[in-house]
């Protein structure tokens, strides 16, 4: 898995609240510090994590992601797992004495009530139809489809960057444009909607700089999934990127620290989302 580097040696560069249940967390739909309401009412521009995840990993004019990133597609079906889990669809099990390890607990349904995306939804209905239930680690590998067993390859989710950039251009963020590359065409989706970029791009800035609390369970629960996703995905870089020197070496080095925070530790807290911390163990052991 992708780690954090040292800016020398950069290369490429809700209305309801947190509930937890027996167990279970039900973080659907909050309000994150800046105002912005996730919720189904609002007017604003409303992202999914992935959404979120591919926005900051594309070249604004390019309309493409690193080719030498091979961590956003793992990404950014982790980003599916904790949006699933956000929106009150699916939880961890209980742990119990043979089964407290984040890794070890099974993704089990909440609810099976649509949520109006695509690709939220096409999982949902495999984590329903499959039986016996699978751990987070499991659905990362079978959804990405990196599985050695062939009855399980029907789990994949196929073009799921180029499913996501769809609903971005949708939503007036990117534009569909042809490029060609010698022996190819391709598809690619350049930037229109730079402001709602930077607002993200600021947002996470913000998150470790002027808002940073040292605390990831006194964080915005979507803000912190975003870092760790970011992370995860190996497009976090992007995000600091125009700081300057000195708030760049220090918004990496709390993102570091955040990151390399103990899952199993941060998951068991009260306040904490345990997908969230799940999705992270999941990639510290990849």
């Amino acid at each position: 898995m992708t780690t954090l580097t040292h800016r020398a040696r950069r290369t490429e560069v809700s209305k309801s609240s947190e509930k937890k249940i027996d167990s279970e967390e039900d973080t659907s739909r909050e309000r994150s510090p800046d105002n912005e309401d996730s919720d189904g009412d609002s007017k604003d521009i409303r992202l999914t994590l992935m959404e979120e995840v591919l926005l900051l990993g594309l070249k604004d004019k390019e309309g493409y992601t690193s080719f030498w990133n091979d961590c956003i597609s793992s990404g950014l079906r982790g980003g599916i797992l904790i949006e699933l889990a956000m929106r009150g669809r699916i939880y961890l099990e209980p742990p119990t004495m043979r089964k407290k390890r984040l890794l070890d607990r099974k993704v089990l349904l909440k609810s099976d009530s649509p949520t109006g995306d695509v690709l939220l939804d096409e999982t949902l209905k495999h984590i329903k139809a499959t039986e016996p239930t699978e751990t987070v680690q499991t659905w990362i590998e079978l959804l990405t489809g990196e599985t050695w067993n062939p009855f399980k390859l029907q789990y994949q989710l196929r073009n799921v960057r180029e499913r996501i950039a769809k609903n971005l251009v949708e939503k007036g963020i990117l534009t569909t444009e042809k490029q060609n590359f010698l022996l190819f065409d391709m598809t690619t989706h350049p930037v229109t909607n730079t402001t709602e970029k930077q607002r993200l791009v600021k947002k996470l800035q913000d998150s470790v700089l002027e808002r940073w609390v040292n605390d990831p369970q006194r964080m915005d629960k979507r803000t912190l999934a975003l870092l760790v996703l970011a992370h995860s995905s190996d497009v976090l870089e992007n995000v600091f990127s125009s700081l300057t020197d000195d708030k760049y070496d220090v918004a990496m080095n709390r993102a570091k620290d955040l990151v390399e925070l103990d899952p199993e530790v941060e998951g068991t807290k009260r306040s904490a989302t345990e997908m969230i911390w799940a999705v992270l163990a999941a990639f510290n052991k990849s």
